[in-house]
């Protein structure tokens, strides 16, 4: 199948306040984010026209931003409402949804304090990350590169820059047969797939790293809030690589991803069970409330 470049599409990109013809969002080649990586970004997904928690994505995305030293020139109210008409726009009800913020031209150099901030925001449509195969169990392989410790690196936020080493850790995992790959922490530790949190079923109870040095998924809290709906035993730690093997259930949770079973990790077999489904169920109804229904399990 041929690649449909998203250089080359139909549609409307909002993109510093006003909405453009998909072909003319376009940035200079000087552009600080694109040298530096100085630029945030956030994945959400829409659901019969309603973003799934797009409150809470657009105050991350803001976050993201300070953390990175600088201040998105919009407001949450007018960010969230252009995202929504963003979707609007382009005619889509179940859709992608991609904002992102970047320094501009006025500076290229380490130093880059008068850069002019930028927003954009896109959407397109776009199915499960792992495709028709997600209920089989998607095939992890082992990453050779770690999450960095928090003292190194801005994990906090959902930066731009952060992403590299996830891109060559798939890569590695997709040439060697595998749909994706398990990273661990910088002290060795189990943290996360390369785009998506992980969660293992030890004992009957749902066992996930905390998230000191990796994202605290949107998705991964939304997950944990509905084991516990349905009193399930949730426990956040440190899960060591060689625990691994001891797991029932392995599932991935994320935006894209949205709840997907693990079959394998590396040489490791797992089979999806009862826990894993139930909460892709549970997950799948949920996103398809109202904006108001989904407020009440995140309350």
């Amino acid at each position: 199948m041929a690649l449909v470049p998203f250089d080359d599409r139909d549609g409307w990109i909002w993109m510093d306040g006003a909405f453009v013809p998909w072909r003319d969002a376009k940035l200079h080649v000087l552009s600080h984010g694109l040298h530096y990586a100085s630029g945030v970004f956030e994945g959400e997904r829409a659901y019969s026209g309603n973003i799934f928690r797009l409150a809470d994505h657009t105050a991350r995305l803001i976050e993201s931003g300070r953390i990175l030293g600088f201040e998105i020139p919009y407001s949450a109210e007018v960010i969230s409402a252009a995202c929504n008409e963003a979707l609007v726009k382009n005619g889509l009800t179940d859709a992608y949804i991609r904002p992102i913020a970047w320094r501009g031209t006025e500076q290229l150099a380490v130093s880059a304090q008068l850069t002019k901030i930028h927003l954009a925001i896109a959407v397109w449509a776009w199915p499960n990350l792992f495709g028709a195969d997600r209920m089989k169990g998607v095939r992890l392989g082992h990453a050779k590169w770690r999450r960095p410790a928090p003292d190194t690196a801005p994990t906090a936020s959902k930066a731009a820059g952060l992403y590299m080493i996830g891109t060559l850790s798939k890569h590695i995992a997709e040439e060697e047969g595998f749909t994706d790959a398990l990273m661990l922490d910088y002290k060795g530790d189990v943290a996360e797939a390369t785009g998506a949190n992980i969660f293992f079923v030890f004992n009957g109870e749902i066992h996930t790293p905390t998230p000191t040095c990796f994202l605290d998924g949107i998705t991964r809290r939304t997950v944990m809030a509905l084991a516990r709906k349905r009193q399930m035993t949730v426990v956040e730690r440190v899960i060591g690589a060689d625990e691994i093997a001891n797991a029932s259930e392995v599932f991935l949770a994320g935006t894209a991803a949205e709840v997907t079973p693990v079959r394998c990790i590396g040489e490791m077999q797992f089979t999806p069970g009862k826990i894993t489904e139930t909460l892709i169920a549970d997950y799948d109804a949920l996103v398809r409330m109202s904006p108001a229904e989904v407020a009440k399990l995140a309350a």
